[in-house]
């Protein structure tokens, strides 16, 4: 949850050094021992206030507690000790202390704000909710009442609730940058990208040197497709913060979704410099790699992202590939195996090992490698023309019939799957079928007449073969 300014305010006109505001303290204590409490009870709420601005909790803390022994029923105090506790982090405490300056003073707001702190750190988040709605009963445009309460909705994932919330707390306050920061995260969130980019860029109006911000806003651009843009806003917040890794990541994205692949790697080696660990960044210098057709250094890439991490599904499947480009097959074979044994949607690595046991020659192989691609995806039309196909070079007449009747099932008007079914037929002797199935095939692909020519030119001049070019003509 957002703490308010009493919190954390690094803003602060520091008038005091603090030695002065430990002196203050002193005199506080002489103060409480020489019975000169109520006369100074101003002094004693300043220092409390300075004990919290200069993160002096002890001492903050020692003084309340004598305070409240000697005044019990002054609320603020109260608060005030609640304050330094959920400062020190504990929250069981702050609780406790501002349930009692509620009972002195049950309509203050600010207690009721910081009372939420408590509960929500507590896990009391249904509590947390009412203490803030109940302020918002006295206060109905507190902009810290209405943020918190939009935190609160983020944090259960009710992004369109949080929205309304930072909305209020923008109208209410709108240079309240941490709300609008929210509000382009929660927008994000729900894919609602215009208001999430607009959101981020009134948050760098009011707080331009923020590279998280700059970052956030390369996000939104990314998931927009606006790669030139997103590259200049990653710019700048490396200008901001030259080490921060994840935006030197992004940039090198943007510009590989550019084609600009010398820019990509030079941004991805700068992201590994700065965070060697991260494996994501090899896997992507690896596919930039593979672009350039440095395939030595593409697996290269792939073999250090998968020491970084030993399951690494798509660095093994993408090194299996680079294998299989030049020629290393059973290094391919190996990678694909092992990626299929790393996840449970292994479609992309089964096609590809069926691919390259079919380019080996080691058909019945690759039939059960397709076969279990498809168990992953039953609706991928090309796995299962492959597999069509595969079992017609086997000579599996009846599968073949029964994989192009799927692939027509997942693309009714595909002419090539029509016109294998009229070769096996031909070959099963079924005439009658493989006409239906050829005049199908021409009349969705006329051009498919000029292949089976060139497959069967015993029939090129047939009276069959005239007759069928005649209907598909006249239709």
């Amino acid at each position: 949850m957002y703490f308010p300014e009493e919190y954390f305010n690094d803003d602060y006109e520091r008038f005091e050094t603090e030695e002065e505001v430990k002196q203050k303290v002193k005199t506080c204590s002489e103060f409480i021992q020489s019975g000169q409490i109520f006369s100074n009870i101003e002094f004693f709420e300043d220092t409390i206030q300075l004990c919290i601005e200069y993160d002096l909790l002890n001492e903050g803390l020692e003084l309340t507690e004598s305070l409240t022994e000697s005044i019990p029923y002054n609320a603020e105090i109260w608060q005030f000790r609640g304050i330094l506790f959920n400062n020190s982090f504990n929250f069981d405490e702050g609780y406790k202390c501002f349930t009692k300056s509620m009972t002195l003073n049950p309509n203050d707001v600010e207690t009721l704000i910081n009372k939420s702190i408590s509960e929500d750190n507590l896990g009391m988040i249904e509590e947390a909710t009412s203490s803030l709605l109940k302020a918002l009963e006295f206060e109905s445009n507190n902009e810290e009442t209405l943020f918190n309460l939009g935190i609160l909705h983020e944090k259960k994932d009710e992004f369109l609730e949080a929205i309304e919330y930072f909305k209020r707390a923008t109208i209410a306050d709108p240079e309240y940058s941490e709300a609008w920061y929210e509000l382009g995260f929660c927008a994000e969130t729900i894919n609602n990208l215009p208001e999430s980019y607009r959101a981020y860029e009134k948050y760098l109006e009011l707080d331009p040197n923020n590279f998280t911000g700059w970052y956030n806003k390369g996000i939104v651009l990314i998931r927009m497709e606006e790669y030139e843009k997103a590259i200049n806003v990653f710019e700048v917040s490396i200008a901001l913060k030259e080490d921060f890794s994840s935006s030197w990541f992004n940039l090198g994205f943007c510009n590989y979704k550019l084609n600009k692949f010398q820019e990509a790697l030079n941004a991805y080696k700068k992201a590994y410099e700065i965070d060697p660990e991260d494996e994501t960044v090899l896997f992507n210098q690896g596919q930039v790699y593979e672009e350039l057709a440095n395939f030595p250094y593409a697996i290269k890439s792939y073999t250090e992202a998968i020491k970084i991490d030993s399951e690494y599904y798509e660095a093994f499947l993408s090194r299996g590939y680079c294998y299989d480009f030049i020629g290393k097959y059973q290094l391919a074979l190996r990678d694909f195996n092992t990626a299929i044994s790393l996840t449970t949607d292994s479609e992309d690595a089964w096609f590809a090992k069926a691919d390259l046991e079919y380019s080996l020659g080691n058909l019945e192989a690759s039939i059960k490698s397709y076969i279990k691609a498809i168990e992953s995806n039953g609706n991928n039309f090309t796995l299962w023309y492959k597999l069509a196909e595969t079992y017609i070079e086997m000579g599996s007449w009846l599968e073949g019939l029964e994989a192009f009747d799927e692939c027509l099932k997942i693309k009714p008007a595909n002419a090539n799957s029509y016109y294998g079914k009229a070769k096996i037929n031909f070959l099963l002797h079924k005439t009658q079928e493989a006409i239906i199935n050829l005049k199908e095939a021409f009349k969705l692909d006329p051009t498919i007449k000029n292949d089976f020519a060139r497959e069967y030119p015993e029939v090129k001049s047939s009276k069959l073969f005239i007759k069928l070019i005649e209907e598909n003509k006249s239709n």
